[in-house]
């Protein structure tokens, strides 16, 4: 009797150590919200007057993917008042919301494509000739991938969001001395790089490697952010660097839907981005036509089979 007694405080001893312990988490996960809010009002509060990308309705008719995951359309421009520029960066970024699992796909600037109006020119013209929307209807055109949804990035806001998210830098590992056309001087070795240099190295391209390179480290680069992210002390950075790059972007998403993407990712227990490429490798030349200068001339029918394969297999 008297063990049996003994026994049964010990379980209400353990009931009410695991009753606190739930307590403190719910009191922690909350704090955390808390803390999100606070913060994300606070940002767009300070970023409101400083757009250099201005906000506005603007015509583009995305598509919802028949497979239930979220196609999103990525691009980054050098904004320069009201000159309509071409898409430096060109990605597909997909988003399963069962798998929790993200993929992006790099579209190589220079590639070789039909734009709807234009004819054949390299697929970065298509924002400058119609803005998100002629890109969108140019990706379908050529890869047969719909997209629902677009984020227009200036490459100022690149740089305040690593200043922002990550004020002590980025740890890269810098192969070679980098200069040319970039704005900043990279030196080699492994470094912390903030966001200006960070910038500087994804869009490097005078060298060998030309754009491959630089494909190679834009992703390179959202692999490492993505990896920082991927914790508690991440997941309440976010609001404030939406709240810092706001400003500049431009895009069709409300803030509680990125949010909503960002932390069911950072919150799952897969973690992986897997990342591709097109063109893929055999299945392009460099050629160079008058008006147009050097391009990709790409395999388009072998291209958009392996584009394909990769989001949906």
């Amino acid at each position: 009797m008297k063990n049996k007694r003994h026994a049964n405080r010990l379980k209400k001893r353990k009931r009410k150590k695991l009753l606190i312990f739930f307590l403190i988490l719910v009191l922690l996960f909350l704090g955390i919200l808390l803390y999100i809010f606070v913060e994300y009002q606070q940002s767009l509060k300070n970023s409101r007057n400083s757009s250099s990308l201005q906000h506005e309705n603007i015509e583009f008719k995305g598509v919802k993917d028949k497979s239930k995951k979220i196609n999103i359309l990525l691009f980054g421009i050098d904004a320069r008042g009201e000159e309509k520029s071409r898409a430096d960066t060109i990605m597909i970024a997909q988003y399963d919301p069962e798998a929790k699992k993200f993929k992006i796909a790099s579209i190589m600037r220079d590639s070789y494509v039909s734009i709807p109006g234009h004819g054949k020119d390299k697929i970065n013209a298509a924002h400058a000739y119609g803005g998100p929307e002629l890109l969108r209807k140019t990706i379908k055109e050529n890869f047969g991938i719909d997209v629902e949804y677009f984020v227009l990035v200036d490459f100022k806001g690149f740089t305040k969001a690593i200043d922002k998210a990550f004020p002590e830098g980025i740890e890269i590992n810098v192969e070679k001395e980098m200069s040319k056309g970039i704005g900043v001087t990279l030196h080699p070795g492994v470094q912390k790089l903030h966001g200006k240099e960070l910038l500087g190295y994804v869009r490097f391209r005078k060298d060998a490697e030309s754009d491959f390179g630089r494909v190679r480290r834009q992703q390179e680069v959202l692999k490492q952010i993505a990896d920082e992210f991927i914790s508690i002390k991440g997941i309440v950075k976010l609001p404030g660097v939406i709240g810092t790059i706001q400003p500049y972007i431009l895009t069709n998403m409300e803030y509680k839907e990125v949010l909503s993407i960002l932390t069911s990712f950072l919150s799952s227990n897969t973690k992986n981005i897997d990342f591709f490429r097109i063109p893929i490798d055999g299945s392009f030349e460099n050629v160079t036509y008058p008006q147009i200068g050097a391009v990709l001339d790409i395999d388009i029918e072998q291209n958009k089979k392996a584009i394909k394969n990769f989001l949906y297999k």
